[in-house]
């Protein structure tokens, strides 16, 4: 008699019970119980400890590029506190010609000043400037539930009768989403999705009933190496990771200044009028500022003591900041949005910065957001 295959509750990947350090193990007294974790999940729900998984980039493409020969409506979630840097490229070519609604998550984060409004619409502009025409766009918090209820009665609107799949880079929280979901709409005794800060946390499919004939499926966070997130370790992630509404801090300075924001990002302000630079970073992030003159001393004598994060961990794996120039168009209000990060929003009339983050981590300019 063949065996069931049996598959994570947490993640969704196939339970394994031969190899301790393959992806899915669980010990064979795990398949005693009715619902079943591998033990990444265990570790990470009771510990919140996080095991490397052997899955590459393309594995995660290939279980998303499937989507594009069904008949389904994708969500597409991304981080309105990190947009740029939570953006899919080419998923256009993923989904195929399926409707797309775009989901702006971590709407709590954001300074109440923000109008809900407008930042729907900038999304939808953005969207479109990035290839993607969506059908709708719906803001929520995922984590407090905000704008839940109205976004699965858009899903049941725009699926009709279709299976859904919801989709995005990692940590943008697409697993807390499916969780508030089931909460709300799914039976009690329904295993919840492993949820985690660490980039990467759900392995494969995870298909939830919708009605008799169609489905709910989370998958795979696909991993955008140009965020911050995947630079620095577990303890400084929880630090720059904001977890309530942003309160921006405004800096007055003039031209050969310099502003950290602990050690993992700088800006020079080289050329200009004296002006306003509004942080809009964790509030757990700090900032330093000091004379262009002094600023590599500083980071020389200071990183991972004042200029904290990163700490001893991180400076292991941090790569060196790399310098990104720009200059500032007159009566635009501008954004230097350092990818994982947060921005900086510039107001004043033209002249140049000089903006360093670790190799690999983006950096681009914006009109700005606020």
């Amino acid at each position: 008699m063949e065996e069931i295959k049996r598959y994570c509750a947490g993640c969704g990947v196939a339970i394994q019970t031969e190899d301790p350090n393959g992806v899915g193990y669980a010990p064979k007294s795990a398949l005693d119980r009715e619902i079943v974790i591998c033990q990444r999940c265990f570790k990470l729900k009771h510990y919140n400890q996080v095991q490397d998984v052997e899955l590459s980039d393309d594995d995660f493409l290939r279980i998303l590029n499937g989507i594009s020969s069904k008949e389904a409506l994708v969500i597409k979630i991304v981080d309105i506190f990190d947009f740029n840097g939570s953006w899919l490229p080419g998923l256009q070519r993923s989904v195929g010609s399926n409707p797309v609604l775009l989901v702006g998550n971590k709407v709590d984060l954001l300074p109440k000043s923000v109008n809900p409004n407008r930042m729907a619409n900038w999304m939808k502009a953005e969207a479109k400037e990035l290839g993607l025409n969506p059908i709708d766009v719906h803001l929520i918090s995922a984590k407090k539930g905000h704008g839940i209820d109205e976004l699965a009665e858009k899903i049941e609107y725009y699926r009709k009768g279709k299976d859904v799949f919801v989709v995005g880079c990692t940590n943008v929280g697409k697993s807390t989403l499916i969780n508030q979901v089931i909460k709300r709409f799914g039976e009690e005794d329904e295993a919840i999705i492993t949820v985690s800060h660490f980039p990467g946390t759900t392995l494969d499919l995870i298909d939830i009933p919708l009605d008799d004939d169609a489905n709910l499926y989370d998958t795979p966070g696909i991993i955008n190496r140009h965020q911050m997130a995947h630079y620095v370790d577990a303890k400084d992630l929880k630090t720059i990771t904001p977890k309530k509404e942003i309160k921006p801090h405004v800096f007055q300075l003039n031209p050969q200044q310099t502003l950290y924001f602990g050690g993992l990002a700088r800006l020079d302000y080289l050329e200009g009028n004296k002006r306003s630079f509004v942080i809009y970073m964790s509030n757990e992030l700090k900032a330093h500022r000091t004379k262009l003159e002094r600023a590599d001393e500083l980071y020389d004598q200071h990183i991972g003591k004042m200029l904290n994060p990163p700490n001893e961990k991180t400076l292991e794996i941090l790569p060196p900041l790399v310098r990104h120039e720009f200059s500032l168009r007159d009566g635009v209000k501008t954004d230097i949005v350092f990818s994982g990060l947060g921005w900086v929003a510039i107001h004043g009339k033209g002249g140049r910065i000089a903006a360093w983050a670790p190799k690999g981590v983006a950096v681009t300019l914006r009109e700005a957001l606020v």
